[in-house]
């Protein structure tokens, strides 16, 4: 595998691409934060502003800032959107809200979590950048306040996609292994060990099923299986997502054991989440082959495989086994050829299942500036760590 021509290319899609689209389209210098309702030429087509888009625009424009170019501009982005954040994005119990409008007025509270979780993200990230101890202070404030809250009997306030009662989500598991693996990496705070530890355990052991070679998305509370179709539901794009979290983790550790364990459920999830027909990894899939049990699994969406690009790769660096590589390839090959717009800037974010380009909303009608700048950006670390080594030898 060339990384040298991964390098290139995907520091060219950062800042020849993505940057000047949303420093040209997304950024709300008059209000702060980005304006991410869009349709994918970067029209606005709602001022409404999700408080996790904000969030991750700040993590975005940090790591822009931190590692890859220290420019001012990047900063000044991330700035612009903390200060809209610590203006308008709590509540008076001091919970991330969901929506507001483009001058801050809450449309829509405390109804996700997420918001808190990337609130921790790109805030860990900013006081990289910045140093400044108040940012940090209120990144393990809103650390502790989710830690208190997702574990409450029957929690819910995970919007767009409310918990139902009784059950248990991958994803809370999930995105806290990646958000306190962040955190400590920002503070060194041993105590964070020991949550990881958790965190990491809920989702290998709980939510990941060997025997059936698949990481479910629910649970019921005692994280036994509930009925079909919920039971029976995975996101492809989740599980390697997922993984690529633990992987970091088992990375840092030298922990070989689960490094093979995460490698081997990427590849559960690669496999039975592309599509043999059109190519390109489908949003979900039911295990039992009923009709999955959110809408629109059909689809080809740009997160999902960005996550396998970024995922395969950094499985192949741990393991040196040929199909990480191969299964990069053939998600980039896909990717590329499908998901770039012609005019350049971002990519699409929406494709049908035959790869043409969609305007139906899944999810959230935004086009957040993250799970492709991050990815790109954590290729170019891989990169660059490879070349350092090759360079030592």
């Amino acid at each position: 595998m060339d990384f040298s021509v991964i390098e290139k290319r995907y520091r060219k899609l950062l800042l020849e691409d993505f940057v000047p689209f949303w420093l040209c389209n997304g950024i709300d210098w008059e209000h702060g934060g980005v304006l991410s309702c869009m349709k994918e030429d970067g029209t606005v087509v709602s001022t409404d502003k999700f408080i996790w888009s904000q969030a991750r625009s700040v993590w975005t424009f940090s790591a822009l800032y931190n590692r890859v170019e220290p420019r001012p501009e990047f900063l000044q982005a991330a700035e612009n959107s903390v200060r809209f954040l610590l203006a308008h994005g709590r509540d008076d119990q001091g919970r991330w809200v969901y929506k507001t409008d483009r001058e801050g007025r809450v449309l829509e509270g405390a109804t996700s979590i997420y918001s808190d979780c990337f609130a921790v993200y790109g805030l860990s990230e900013y006081y990289r950048a910045t140093k400044q101890e108040s940012i940090l202070a209120l990144a393990s404030e809103t650390f502790e306040s989710i830690r208190e809250r997702m574990d409450q009997p029957d929690f819910s306030e995970t919007a767009p996609y409310p918990l139902p009662h009784g059950w248990k989500n991958h994803g809370l598991p999930m995105i806290m292994t990646e958000v306190t693996h962040e955190l400590f990496l920002t503070t060194g705070d041993a105590r964070l060990e020991l949550l990881l530890d958790d965190y990491i355990g809920r989702v290998m052991q709980r939510f990941r099923h060997p025997e059936r070679e698949v990481i479910l998305e629910f649970l019921d509370r005692d994280f036994q299986p509930l009925p079909a179709p919920a039971g029976t539901f995975a996101m492809p794009g989740h599980a390697v997502e997922s993984m690529w979290f633990v992987l970091r983790v088992a990375q840092r550790r030298g922990n070989r054991q689960l490094i093979a364990q995460a490698a081997e459920a990427m590849r559960w999830s690669l496999e039975s989440g592309w599509d043999a027909e059109f190519g390109g990894l489908m949003l979900s899939r039911d295990i039992d082959g009923g009709e999955p049990y959110m809408p629109k699994g059909e689809m080809k969406i740009w997160w999902p495989h960005t996550e396998a690009l970024y995922g395969t790769l950094l499985a192949y660096v741990l393991t040196g086994e040929a199909w990480c590589a191969e299964w990069h390839e053939k998600v980039s090959d896909w990717s590329w050829s499908h998901f770039p717009m012609p005019e350049g800037g971002e990519w699409y974010q929406r494709l049908t299942r035959e790869g043409l380009p969609s305007d139906e909303i899944v999810a959230l009608p935004v086009k957040d500036p993250f799970h492709l700048p991050r990815a790109a950006m954590l290729m170019l670390e891989l990169a660059r760590e490879i070349a350092l080594t090759e360079r030592s030898l």
